[in-house]
């Protein structure tokens, strides 16, 4: 069995070096990096399986490489950084990155979530069992393909993403907390900020909705959570 790539963008040597010894130890493969220019370039020929990319880089930074990566697929980006700014992860998460590390952090723990992470994407979903499509008004979300359509348009949500609206569409009309969400979709309640729900929320809603503001089909519940409305 083939073993999976993590690509490393981090400017501390220091830092840099840790992480790809615990990841190498985890089995992984690790390329490092130290400016955001030197990361595009290499990540312009080659993919690899996973991203743990620092905020603040050289050249280019991390938002730019996350946008980047974002128009061309769905590569699994971890945003490192030792910037504690709740703005700032809400903005790395509405970029794209599927989790987000503050400096300084448990090399294990970074360990737990590359794993977390890339279970997710191997096995998108556990509680996504392929079945009949579900249809709701001119929604169709289809778990055998993972395709989800609006009114015949086809909707490019990230694997993450999918796995949140088919958990509340799976569950209509029950309403979620945020971290009971973590521990359904994420799996990794204890490590992930509760914002990465909200930010990914907001998302599906600019996806789906006509008018995200104004939602049809996933709703918040003032003061508890969300709930998708069939």
């Amino acid at each position: 069995m083939n073993r999976q790539t993590i690509l490393v963008v981090e400017d501390e040597p220091n830092i840099a070096e840790v992480i790809g010894l615990y990841l190498r130890r985890a089995d992984y493969d690790v390329v490092t990096l130290h400016d955001g220019e030197a990361a595009l370039a290499w990540l312009a020929a080659n993919k690899p399986d996973l991203v743990v990319l620092d905020l603040m880089l050289p050249r280019v930074d991390g938002l730019e490489i996350t946008r980047w990566l974002r128009s061309r697929g769905n590569i699994p980006i971890i945003m490192l950084t030792s910037r504690r700014q709740e703005t700032d992860r809400i903005l790395g998460l509405e970029m794209g990155a599927d989790d987000y590390v503050v400096k300084p952090f448990s090399p294990r723990e970074l360990v737990s979530r590359v794993r977390a992470v890339l279970r997710r994407v191997a096995a998108p979903g556990e509680d996504v069992v392929p079945g009949p499509a579900l249809t709701c008004g001119d929604l169709t979300i289809d778990p055998a393909t993972r395709l989800v359509t609006v009114a015949g348009r086809e909707v490019t949500l990230t694997a993450r993403e999918f796995d949140l609206l088919w958990w509340l569409a799976s569950h209509p009309r029950q309403v979620f907390t945020r971290d009971q969400l973590l521990d359904h979709v994420w799996g990794l309640a204890e490590y992930i900020d509760p914002s990465t729900v909200t930010v990914h929320i907001r998302r599906l809603r600019e996806k789906l909705e006509e008018d995200a503001s104004n939602p049809r089909y996933i709703r918040t519940v003032w003061g508890v959570g969300y709930k998708f409305e069939p």
